[in-house]
C-alpha cells in the first residue's frame, strides 16, 4: 500500500499518509479556532512541494473543505451572504487579476497586518448588519487581495464574526463564502493548465480527511461557549496578524 501511495510526485508513501493525517487535524482546528487550518496546512506543505504545485494543490484541497464544511452546517448558513459575495468575488478577481503587478506584496502585507492587528483589539468596528451590500463588497475586496497574496480567509473572518451572533454561524457562513475563493483559484490554474490529475489520489485522500476533520470540529465547537470561542479566535487572528507583518519585513529586506 506504501508503494502505491507513492505515485504521488514530491513525497512517497509515507508523506502522503502524512499529509492526509494533517488535512483533518487541520480542518478540525480551523473549526474550532475559526480560522488558520489552511494557513497551518500550507506551512507543512511547503516544505515539500515546489511552488508551482504548492498552491494549486493546496486550493483544491481548501476548497474542498470548505465545501464539506459547509454541507455539514448548512443549515447555519447566512444565505442572504452567498449570492452577493459571489458577485463580488468575481469582480474582484477579475480586477485583481488585470493589475496584479502594480502592488508591491510587502506593502499589502503590512498594511493588513497592522489593520487586522487593530481589529483583534477593537472588534466593533467590524460589527454590523449581514446585508448584501456587507457580502458583495467583502466577495470584492476578498478575491481581490488573494491574487496578491493567501491570507484571505484570515482579512475577511472578522468581518463575517462581526454579524455573526453564534460562533457557529460565523464557522459555516465563512466556509461557504471561502469557498468562492478558493473555487476560483482552482478554476484559474486549470485554465493556465496545471496537472490537477497527477495529484489526483492526495488530494482525494486530504479533501476526505478533511471532511472527517470538519466532523470532530463541529463536535467539539458545539461543546465550547462563545466567550471560550471568542478568545481562541482572538488569539488565532493576533499570531496570522503579526505572521502577515512578518512576511512582509521579510520581502521588504528588514528580516
Amino acid at each position: 500500500m506504501i508503494e502505491f501511495l507513492s505515485i504521488t510526485p514530491e513525497i512517497d508513501g509515507w508523506m502522503f499518509l502524512l499529509f492526509t493525517s494533517l488535512a483533518c487535524f487541520t480542518a478540525a482546528f480551523g473549526v474550532v479556532a475559526g480560522l488558520g487550518g489552511g494557513i497551518v496546512l500550507i506551512g507543512f506543505m511547503a516544505t515539500v512541494f515546489p511552488p508551482v504545485a504548492l498552491i494549486p494543490v493546496h486550493g483544491v484541497v481548501q476548497a474542498g473543505s470548505n465545501v464539506t464544511r459547509t454541507i455539514i452546517a448548512h443549515k447555519l448558513v447566512i444565505k442572504s451572504a452567498i449570492l452577493p459575495f459571489a458577485i463580488g468575488a468575481l469582480i474582484g478577481s477579475a480586477i485583481g487579476g488585470k493589475i496584479v503587478v502594480s502592488i508591491p506584496v510587502a506593502l499589502l502585507q503590512a498594511i493588513l497586518g497592522v489593520f487586522m492587528l487593530y481589529v483583534c483589539f477593537a472588534p466593533q468596528i467590524t460589527a454590523g448588519a449581514p446585508t448584501g451590500k456587507r457580502f458583495f463588497i467583502l466577495g470584492t475586496i476578498g478575491a481581490f487581495i488573494s491574487m496578491f497574496i493567501g491570507a484571505t480567509g484570515t482579512i475577511l473572518a472578522p468581518w463575517v464574526r462581526g454579524v455573526s451572533d453564534d460562533r457557529r454561524v460565523f464557522v459555516a457562513t465563512h466556509a461557504a463564502i471561502m469557498m468562492f475563493i478558493h473555487g476560483l483559484k482552482v478554476v484559474v490554474f486549470a485554465v493556465l493548465g496545471f496537472e490537477f490529475f497527477t495529484y489526483l489520489p492526495l488530494m482525494a485522500a486530504m479533501v476526505t480527511a478533511g471532511f472527517l476533520g470538519n466532523w470532530i470540529g463541529f463536535k467539539l465547537l458545539n461543546m465550547m461557549d462563545e466567550e471560550l470561542f471568542r478568545r481562541i479566535f482572538q488569539a488565532v487572528l493576533i499570531i496570522l496578524s503579526v505572521r502577515l507583518l512578518w512576511a512582509a519585513a521579510t520581502k521588504a529586506g528588514y528580516a
